[in-house]
């Protein structure tokens, strides 16, 4: 156990008969179900939300709190919102709060080591992946294109090294054949809160200690960039199948090709079916479509890889609007020529 968590696993029971003054970092929508359990926990008194500036969105670049804040607001509490955590003022204005207890979900910004021993009862980070793997920014979408068919969400103590701290607790999470990056988080999400209502007054009480995370089985993700959505003809099918799931909303999938209009073509919705004859030769190509999959009307526009086909089922011309495979094909009849 680091120095930290043994800190505040024995100093549990000093705060027993105040409100333990809280603080919650968030800014993603992960975060939400997780900061209405914590207001509605007995013995909490969120003081304040800290949560990523307000930025433009959309064409208009109209100025947008993130979900944490809009949530922050609608429930009444104060919100800051630092450019960068890390400033002295920043944590000076932290310090004044006085917090017994600071508990982080998709926050976004590296915590300071100031910040790190501020709180008695320790600084806390609930986090969407089975530590040690999946550390990092993009631990749901990496699960996804892992093909894992189970993950959890751990609730840990923060520390210098990004998702590398001692795990207080953790709650198993299903992962389903047909989750996206959004279906998967949404249910992380709330197990999660489910995680923190179970664990969070154990660890108060002192009953719950934290252990070192396992030294095997680390893996790391990074941010996701805009050009990690290319499906590349040269993967196996059943890897792009996965990156369709993945990569929504964000950064999206798309084919880039001669043979779409204005030379790409996103990707919605697909599945995998095997290769045929002459596929070898045909790497990189949309090939007519042959059987429907699994009793659908619509067989869809396969897409030839180097191990076996993608097919699309709902795709989106550049500038225009997702579609089905059979409308596709109406403006394009002939998907080979």
């Amino acid at each position: 156990m680091s120095d930290v968590a043994a800190e505040v696993s024995t100093t549990g029971r000093a705060f027993a008969d105040s409100p333990v003054r809280t603080v919650f970092f968030g800014s993603g929508s992960f975060a939400i179900p997780i900061l209405d359990a914590l207001v509605t926990m007995p013995g909490i008194a969120v003081e304040a939300v800290v949560s990523a500036p307000d930025r433009p969105v959309g064409r208009k670049a109209v100025l947008t709190p993130t979900p944490v804040t809009a949530r922050a607001i609608e429930l009444g509490l104060p919100v800051l919102r630092p450019v960068r955590v890390r400033r002295p003022e920043s944590v000076e204005e932290l310090r004044a709060i006085a917090p017994d207890l600071i508990v982080l979900a998709d926050y976004g910004q590296l915590i300071p080591p100031s910040l790190l021993n501020l709180p008695p009862r320790g600084f806390l980070n609930l986090h969407p992946s089975a530590l040690p793997r999946h550390r990092g920014a993009a631990p749901i979408p990496a699960t996804i294109l892992a093909g894992d068919t189970e993950s959890a969400v751990s609730l840990m103590v923060v520390g210098e090294e990004m998702d590398a701290g001692p795990i207080v607790a953790t709650e198993p999470l299903e992962v389903r054949p047909d989750d996206t990056a959004v279906t998967l988080e949404e249910r992380a999400a709330e197990a999660a809160a489910t995680l923190l209502r179970r664990a969070l007054p154990e660890w108060l009480a002192g009953r719950l200690s934290a252990r070192p995370q396992a030294a095997e089985g680390v893996t790391l993700t990074r941010p996701l960039r805009r050009e990690d959505g290319r499906l590349d003809p040269e993967r196996p099918a059943v890897e792009l199948e996965r990156q369709v799931r993945a990569y929504q909303p964000w950064p999206g999938s798309y084919i880039e090709s001669d043979k779409t209009v204005g030379g790409r073509l996103i990707v919605w919705q697909a599945h995998v079916a095997p290769a045929e004859p002459g596929d070898v030769d045909r790497v990189g190509w949309f090939v007519p479509a042959s059987t429907p999959f699994a009793g659908r009307s619509d067989p869809g526009q396969p897409f030839v890889t180097r191990e076996g086909r993608l097919v699309l089922d709902v795709m989106q011309v550049a500038g225009g609007r997702p579609m089905s495979a059979a409308e596709y094909r109406r403006g394009h009849p002939d998907p080979s020529g």
